[in-house]
């Protein structure tokens, strides 16, 4: 979420799980940062409570319609930003965890305030472990790893500034990073394409996206901006890597009652170009592609994080579903989840999806069939309050 007037009620439950066994490391694994910090109060005004009590889960999804955490551990992690702030390598043997704002005491009470973390968890002991704490930039927010596993880009929210990570086996370090804005123009998320020569950058509160161009562990801005839809708070490239979609916010990481939209970039094109915008609900934030290519869906809070008397208040938040043909993406339907949903992420097999319900603290599973998406009403309990989720590199 972009700002703490965004949070949603806060969950007690912390809980420690199994390790995690050496065959389930090579299973297919999603990673849930699950932030205990914010809340609402009775009148549902936003409240934080302080630091200590989050943690991330490992959810082994082998099975699609049978998840199974394999592991919770505590770890500082936050709703600030897109849900986006999180990786697993493609071998599935490190986790990368940003953790973009820290709970801090003043004048009697916590408030959120920028950190520079970034912890890196080894998957394949058992029980996982977090073995090194980095520090990037100015509030860490969304992250992606590069198709070979050898680098990693994290967004510095607070900063204006990409940090790049070089990964060579279980060593994480920062080996440099590159300039794409000013701190105010909010860069939070980026997407690397499928054959890692290419990053996208959303600079939320410039309305644009920064090109970057990647060779081997060099990485540099080609001082290009895409105009996209207002306040572009996430980035995703399709498999193909012919195009790549936007989360346009519209209102800085929270609803306002106002329709948004999905920024189309053709990445085919020379020169790569926004070639559409479709209407999705409010505030769209969570945004994934299905493995397969044919759709893509936008996670949209539409007012579910808001007082009951708001004009745009729902009690549940919204998934969008999005049709791929080549270039061209069209809305086709849409699907009522949680409260306050935050990220998304398909199954390996494209056949589920999952979507976090962050004031239900679980997941809602959604049946894929073609580009027809269904709530199938069996929700996945976690341990705490889904702020960010991933199944991979990105």
């Amino acid at each position: 979420m972009g700002e703490f007037a965004s949070f949603g009620r806060a969950a007690v439950a912390a809980m420690l799980c199994a390790g995690l066994a050496p065959a389930a490391a090579q299973a297919q694994l999603m990673i849930v940062g699950n932030d205990q910090k914010p809340g609402l109060d009775a009148e549902r005004k936003p409240t934080m409570a302080g630091p200590g009590k989050d943690t991330v889960s490992i959810i082994d999804m082998s099975k699609p319609a049978a998840l199974r955490i394999v592991a919770t551990i505590p770890l500082d992690n936050t709703v600030i930003g897109p849900p986006t702030n999180l990786a697993i390598t493609p071998d599935r043997s490190l986790a990368l965890v940003a953790n973009s704002m820290n709970a801090v005491e003043k004048d009697g009470k916590f408030t959120p305030a920028p950190d520079d973390r970034l912890f890196v968890i080894d998957l394949t002991a058992n029980p996982p472990a977090v073995i090194a704490t980095l520090h990037a930039g100015k509030q860490p927010s969304g992250m992606a790893i590069a198709p070979n596993g050898r680098m990693a880009l994290v967004c510095n929210r607070a900063e204006g500034t990409v940090t790049v990570l070089s990964i060579n086996g279980k060593e994480v370090k920062p080996v440099g990073s590159v300039e794409v804005g000013k701190p105010a123009d909010s860069v939070s998320a980026v997407a690397i394409s499928p054959d890692g020569k290419r990053a996208l950058v959303a600079k939320a509160a410039a309305n644009a996206v920064a090109l970057l161009t990647i060779d081997g562990d060099k990485v540099t801005y080609d001082k290009r901006d895409l105009p996209t839809g207002i306040f572009p708070y996430n980035v995703v490239i399709s498999p193909n890597g012919k195009i790549a979609l936007t989360a346009d916010n519209g209102n800085h990481g929270t609803s306002d009652g106002n329709a948004d939209s999905i920024g189309v970039i053709d990445l085919t094109a020379d020169p790569v170009r926004v070639i559409n915008h479709v209407t999705v609900g409010d505030s769209p934030e969570g945004l994934a592609i299905s493995p397969k290519g044919d759709i893509a869906v936008s996670v949209e809070a539409r007012g579910s994080n808001q007082p009951t008397s708001s004009w745009f208040y729902h009690k549940g938040g919204a998934v969008s579903v999005l049709k791929i043909s080549g270039t061209s993406v069209t809305r086709v339907g849409e699907v009522t989840v949680g409260q306050l949903p935050e990220g998304a992420v398909f199954s390996a097999d494209g056949s589920r999806l999952y979507v976090g319900n962050f004031f239900d603290s679980d997941l809602s599973v959604l049946q894929v069939s073609g580009s027809r998406v269904t709530n199938t009403g069996r929700n996945f309990k976690l341990p705490g309050q889904p702020a960010s989720m991933r199944g991979g590199p990105q």
